[in-house]
């Protein structure tokens, strides 16, 4: 096994986790010091990649579908968690990635089906109401939990996963873009630790292959 220990510049650029197409721009989480520490096999080729020191579930208390508060932290306590970040209105990724989870998770036996929690976290709160989101989430897996709320708790707590989320703003042709990371975290049930980041060349193979052993909290 080799190691490395990643800024969060390098990891973004490791994992593709630049600001994604949905949006494009500079960051402000890249502070410069090491955040992540990986290992991996020389040679080796995953769309996971596992990090030595999990990420913590970041302290996010937000509004559901249904528009009654959601504590991210207490509701997925010892559950196989994904954590997404990203919009309804996203013309590319955001779609694309949210489908790959779906019809993943709808490879396996309906009682790990139930187990997963799949939470997609808006990044255009303004927009993306409870009622936006619960429509857009319907069609795509009426089981995941869409998250909603003030955009700057949003923004801090994207930040502790080394996720990177600017303000939506217009574009050159006058459309509302949201940048940011692109990254799904996977979450042990085990220990509650982000212990797996994928980017967004994760394919629905990589998913169907990898979400049998996150249900149990292994690797990949």
């Amino acid at each position: 096994m080799r190691k490395k220990t990643l800024t969060a510049a390098a990891l973004f650029a490791a994992a593709t986790l630049a600001l994604s197409a949905c949006g494009s721009g500079d960051g402000d989480s890249d502070s410069g010091e090491p955040i992540a520490v990986v290992s991996e096999e020389a040679g080796a080729e995953k769309a996971a990649t596992a990090l030595d020191n999990p990420f913590e579930k970041p302290d996010l208390v937000l509004t559901d579908t249904q528009g009654k508060k959601y504590d991210f932290r207490a509701e997925t306590a010892g559950k196989p968690t994904l954590i997404y970040f990203g919009y309804t209105h996203c013309p590319d990724v955001c779609p694309l990635t949210m489908n790959n989870l779906a019809v993943a998770k709808k490879q396996l036996p309906q009682d790990q089906q139930d187990e997963l929690r799949i939470v997609f976290v808006t990044t255009d709160p303004e927009r993306d109401t409870s009622a936006a989101l619960g429509k857009w989430l319907k069609g795509i897996d009426s089981q995941v939990v869409g998250l909603t709320g003030d955009f700057d708790t949003i923004q801090a707590g994207a930040r502790t996963l080394g996720i990177s989320i600017n303000a939506p703003r217009k574009d050159d042709k006058g459309q509302v873009v949201s940048d940011h990371g692109t990254q799904v975290i996977a979450f042990s049930p085990k220990t509650d630790g982000g212990y797996l980041l994928y980017g967004e060349d994760a394919t629905v193979e990589d998913y169907t292959a990898d979400l049998p052993k996150i249900i149990k909290g292994g690797k990949p």
